[in-house]
């Protein structure tokens, strides 16, 4: 597949039309047909249905849009991104991440990302929901990844990633260690480390509340960090998501009866200029198969 073949393809798609397609990409229309026709060889069908001086898409043609015009920016997002890496102008990408947001969960695409990027810098924030929207805001961040950031700004973009649920954290040695799923109803008598930093500690917080679960005996945290150094030492159970990454030792339930989910997704401010390390992290993020990262 070649790129001319899929701008050729784009432009035909837009204009429905190849004699309009082959004067905006500045070809003649033989060649315009020709390259297209290869390129629906190599795909294995028709893209377009040609009636006469009109043509319409097929299935194929409306599947392939999509992938195909994504395929083309990210070419050009490579082409941007050479010309910036001569004139030096790459330089660092600020991402704010939510307490609750792991960043082993990332971790997979910011190595695709700096293999592109060799002489990137990448500066990672942290902060509740509202202070990662506020870094935003500022333009102390470039993206954010949260839990929801709990603010409404009409120039903010958002897009979700992936949604998960909750599940309960236990040492090995702990009583509830050894069962698959526990009930909810099951924490009356256990002692809590709540997260007040999570996006979704109201939620939970809430759910608990209606089952008649003391919230009262409970041990607060500051970071994911002291939750598990709790846990390691049998100092209560705690609630969390599911891509929490656990070290050895700690065991993680499945919590039944807790209607409680999270969505992460991806924030930007719309229309501020973005240079091409932040779009391509935007684009692999954001085309990312995450079922294969969460488990």
């Amino acid at each position: 597949m070649e790129m001319h073949q899929v701008r050729y393809f784009l432009a035909a798609a837009r204009t429905l039309n190849f004699t309009r397609a082959a004067e905006e990409c500045n070809v003649a229309q033989p060649s315009l047909t020709r390259a297209i026709k290869l390129l629906e060889e190599e795909l294995g069908g028709d893209l377009f249905r040609r009636e006469h001086k009109l043509s319409h898409l097929t299935d194929l043609g409306e599947r392939m849009l999509p992938l195909l015009q994504q395929c083309y920016e990210a070419a050009q997002g490579v082409k941007q991104l050479a010309h910036q890496i001569r004139r030096g102008e790459v330089a660092s990408l600020r991402i704010a991440l939510s307490h609750t947001i792991d960043i082993t969960t990332i971790v997979a695409f910011l190595a695709e990302l700096t293999r592109a990027f060799p002489g990137l810098e990448l500066k990672f924030l942290r902060g509740t929901g509202d202070e990662v929207a506020e870094l935003l805001k500022k333009g102390e961040a470039d993206l954010a990844i949260a839990g929801g950031l709990g603010v409404t700004w009409d120039r903010l973009d958002t897009w979700a990633l992936f949604t998960e649920d909750f599940a309960l954290l236990a040492s090995d040695e702990h009583a509830l260690a050894g069962a698959n799923a526990v009930d909810v109803d099951m924490l009356v008598e256990q002692r809590l480390l709540v997260r007040p930093y999570c996006e979704q500690f109201e939620q939970i917080g809430g759910a608990m509340r209606q089952r008649g679960i003391n919230l009262e005996k409970t041990h607060a945290v500051g970071s994911e960090r002291d939750m598990i150094a709790l846990l390691e030492a049998g100092i209560g159970v705690a609630i969390a998501p599911r891509t929490t990454a656990l070290p050895k030792g700690i065991h993680r339930i499945a919590l039944r009866g807790l209607p409680a989910s999270r969505t992460v997704s991806l924030h930007a401010v719309a229309g501020r200029q973005r240079d091409a390390a932040a779009t391509a992290l935007m684009k692999l993020l954001r085309g990312a198969d995450w079922s294969r990262y969460i488990h």
